[in-house]
C-alpha cells in the first residue's frame, strides 16, 4: 500500500505538494487497469494537443488562400516566414534554405506549442520537461542532417569532412578525430535534447515551488504565514512571465542549431 493510501486510511485527506500535483494520470481513474489510462497523462495530453493545434491552425489558416492574405493566412505565413528567413535562408542560402524551411518551421512551432503548456494554468508542465520527447526530436534532427550529408558527399567523404579538422597536423589526428567524431556524430542529439529538457524541467520546478508553496502557506493556520503566501504567488506570476521568454528562446535555439547542423553537413568543409 502506498503512503497516500495509508494517509487516507487514517482519515487525513491532505497531502504535501509534489511533482504529482501537475499529473493528470487519474483523469481516467475508472480505466486505471487499461492501456488507455496510461495514454492520457499530462505529458501525453500536451503532446497530442500540440499536434492537433498545429494541424488545425494551418488547415484553418489556408482553407481559402488568397493573393492578398487574410488575417489568418497572414498569421500562418508569418510564422513560417520567420523561420524560413531568419534560420533556413540565412544559414543555407535561398535555394537550399527553402528546401529545409518546412521541417525547421514545423520543428519550431511544435516545440513552441509544447513549451507553452508550461505556463497554462491547470497544466503548467511542458512535455519537453520529460526527457523522452526532446530526445526524440534531437534524434530526428540527427537522422536528417546525417542523411543529407551522406547523400551530398557520400559516406566516406562525409565522415572525413565531419571528423577530420582541415589544416590540423597529421600527428594529432589520433587525438582530434575521436574527439570530433564524439562531438559531431554522437553527442549532438544528446546536447540538443538536454538543453531543451533542462530549461523546461527547471522552469517547471520553479513554478511548482512558488505556486504550490503559496497554497501551502495559504492553508496554514497562522495569519502571518498566510500573508506570506502573497509573495509566493507574486513570485510565481513573475516567474511565469520569465518562463514565457524561455519558451520562445528554447524553441528558437533548438531550431537554429538544427539548421546549423544541416548547413554544416552540406558544406564542403567545416
Amino acid at each position: 500500500m502506498t503512503d497516500s493510501a495509508n494517509v487516507l486510511a487514517e482519515g487525513d485527506s491532505h497531502f504535501p505538494p509534489g511533482i504529482h500535483s501537475f499529473d493528470f494520470a487519474d483523469w481516467f481513474s475508472g480505466l486505471s487497469e487499461t492501456a488507455l489510462a496510461h495514454m492520457f497523462t499530462t505529458i501525453t495530453f500536451g503532446v497530442w494537443l500540440s499536434v492537433a493545434v498545429l494541424i488545425v491552425f494551418f488547415l484553418w489558416a489556408n482553407r481559402k488562400p488568397q493573393i492578398v492574405p487574410t488575417k489568418r493566412q497572414w498569421m500562418a505565413e508569418s510564422a513560417y516566414g520567420f523561420i524560413r528567413n531568419t534560420v533556413a535562408i540565412d544559414l543555407m542560402g535561398k535555394k537550399t534554405g527553402v528546401r529545409f524551411a518546412p521541417y525547421l518551421a514545423t520543428l519550431f512551432l511544435f516545440i513552441l506549442i509544447m513549451n507553452f503548456w508550461a505556463i497554462v494554468p491547470g497544466i503548467q508542465v511542458s512535455p519537453n520537461a520529460h526527457i523522452a520527447f526532446p530526445l526524440m526530436l534531437g534524434v530526428l534532427s540527427w537522422v536528417i542532417y546525417n542523411f543529407v550529408g551522406i547523400k551530398q558527399h557520400g559516406f566516406v567523404k562525409y565522415m572525413k569532412i565531419t571528423c577530420v579538422p582541415p589544416g590540423a597536423p597529421w600527428f594529432i589526428y589520433p587525438l582530434l578525430v575521436p574527439i570530433e567524431f564524439l562531438q559531431n556524430i554522437i553527442l549532438r542529439p544528446v546536447t540538443l535534447a538536454l538543453r531543451l529538457f533542462a530549461n523546461m524541467f527547471a522552469g517547471h520546478l520553479i513554478l511548482l515551488v512558488f505556486i504550490l508553496g503559496g497554497f501551502e502557506l495559504l492553508n496554514s493556520g497562522n495569519l502571518l504565514i498566510q500573508g506570506l503566501s502573497v509573495f509566493s504567488f507574486a513570485m510565481g506570476i513573475g516567474m511565469t512571465f520569465f518562463e514565457l521568454i524561455v519558451i520562445l528562446l528554447q524553441a528558437y535555439v533548438f531550431t537554429l542549431l538544427t539548421g546549423m547542423y544541416i548547413q554544416g553537413s552540406l558544406a564542403d568543409e567545416h
